[in-house]
């Protein structure tokens, strides 16, 4: 990506603005070539959810992230570009896109900042291919042409254009000047979400739970056999309402209760949207390191601080706990390994407390290596154990069957990387597909040796219970 040191201060110098998009509109000529131009600039403090929801429109994508104890958020609606793939090389094609849509691609602004520049945000799906009537792709990647970020309260505004050689740049340069105007005088008008509010909901269980403590037990049988050692199965819900439901009124919730996880939603631009608040960091790339984590294992909340701690000591020293968490501690350092990097973890696992469950946890590091990309991490790591199995090539195959449902993005693979090659990905846990006036819900848990069906389902509704709330509330 050329990096170009112009200072486009829009309300300043509209001549200027106009002069430079002449000059991308040339140089697409010359390269016989679409352009990504991406023009970022910081402004005052904006809240990008705030933002998503003065422009939200169901028939367009977009994307949200925000984790709120780490003071970032990240929206994007429309799509400039767009690509899909499937297949077991699905992350190095999407790899191969961002990497051909950068050889051509133009920024300015401050690229120093945090969420400047032209990000690509990405999802997913836990298969490699998706099956009929999924309403996302096995693997889907966009350019959003507005994008505004905030890391650690400093705000970042980005224009992203698709500059060809018979582009009207007056009309692109309109439209950014009109941009620029209104974020640097937000209109915080309240959307009206009470008309979306549901009043009367049905519910019904895709999988009930006799047919879950079924596949419970023939897992366990097959455990016991040695055929593997863990296998992940989940439950799904489906709620219809008399109103539609909007995936952002539902995110407000979500974000304001579960700050600790990234509350997200993205949508495909023809109605649905996946939205949640997972507790799982799949993977982050800095400038010098990976960093990733093991989540599983788990135990309900106390009622007062030494319930609550009592119910942590005890997750600490439950043997089907701390097996079933050192299953995916050890596959994700093995298959960091793997790919040449040297990997940092402590010894013991501690534990994160969220709203309505704690989990086990191991933080893990690996330095980062200039030949190995965040979708080659990706790649090796997706899906770990605690969202499929172990070994993987046998149990993936078995969820499927036993489900009795597609997963589509649930416990995918959901994030964005920037040009630099930087980025984060999330498991997409605690989540739910919204399409009009219909919501499906999934969770799941993990199964080992020593797993008890009805142990399990009181975990999968306690982790149900959050998003239950969520579209209720």
């Amino acid at each position: 990506m050329l990096a170009l040191p112009v200072d486009l201060t829009l309300n300043r110098s509209p001549e200027q603005l106009l002069s430079f998009l002449e000059e991308c509109r040339l140089d697409a000529r010359r390269q016989k070539r679409e352009i990504l131009v991406s023009i970022s600039l910081q402004v005052d403090g904006l809240d990008p959810l705030a933002v998503l929801e003065s422009i939200f429109e169901a028939n367009e994508r977009h994307f949200y992230v925000e984790r709120p104890s780490e003071g970032m958020a990240l929206a994007g609606a429309e799509a400039v570009l767009s690509f899909t793939a499937s297949g077991v090389d699905r992350f190095k094609l999407c790899q191969a896109f961002i990497d051909q849509t950068l050889e051509s691609a133009v920024a300015v602004g401050d690229l120093k900042l945090s969420f400047s520049g032209p990000y690509f945000f990405s999802a997913f799906s836990f298969l490699n291919t998706c099956e009929k009537g999924d309403p996302f792709d096995a693997a889907s990647v966009f350019v959003p042409r507005w994008q505004v970020g905030v890391k650690d309260s400093v705000t970042v505004a980005v224009a992203n254009l698709l500059i060809t050689e018979n582009s009207d740049v007056k009309v692109h340069a309109e439209r950014l000047l009109k941009a620029h105007a209104k974020f640097g005088s937000f209109d915080y008008t309240s959307p009206e979400f009470e008309k979306a509010r549901p009043e009367k909901i049905t519910l019904k269980d895709v999988t009930s739970a006799e047919i879950y403590s079924r596949s419970v037990k023939t897992s366990v049988e097959e455990i016991s056999r040695g055929k593997f050692q863990k296998i992940v199965l989940a439950r799904a819900k489906d709620l219809t309402s008399i109103e539609a439901f909007h995936p952002l009124r539902i995110l407000n919730g979500l974000r304001q209760r579960f700050t600790e996880c990234y509350s997200f939603s993205i949508a495909n631009g023809l109605g649905q949207s996946f939205i949640g608040a997972s507790p799982e960091r799949l993977v982050k790339c800095d400038k010098t390191k990976f960093v990733t984590e093991a989540l599983a294992g788990s135990v309900k909340r106390g009622a007062s601080a030494s319930e609550d701690a009592f119910f942590s000591s005890s997750l600490q020293k439950d043997e089907k706990e701390l097996r079933e968490h050192a299953l995916v501690a050890d596959t994700i350092c093995e298959h960091l390994s793997y790919l040449g990097l040297k990997v940092l973890r402590p010894d013991r696992p501690g534990v994160h407390r969220y709203a309505n469950v704690q989990h086990l946890h191991t933080p893990i590091e690996a330095e980062r290596n200039v030949k190995v990309s965040i979708f080659d991490v990706l790649n090796s790591l997706h899906p770990t154990p605690a969202v499929g199995g172990l070994p993987r090539d046998v149990t993936v195959p078995l969820i499927r069957p036993l489900e009795g449902f597609s997963r589509g993005l649930y416990a995918g693979a959901i994030g964005f990387v920037n040009s630099q090659g930087e980025g984060e990905f999330f498991v997409g846990l605690r989540s739910a597909l919204i399409d009009g006036v219909n919501a499906r819900l999934y969770a799941g848990a993990g199964i080992v040796a020593g797993s008890l069906p009805e142990r399990e389902i009181d975990e999968i509704e306690l982790k149900f219970k959050a998003m239950q709330e969520a579209l209720l509330s």
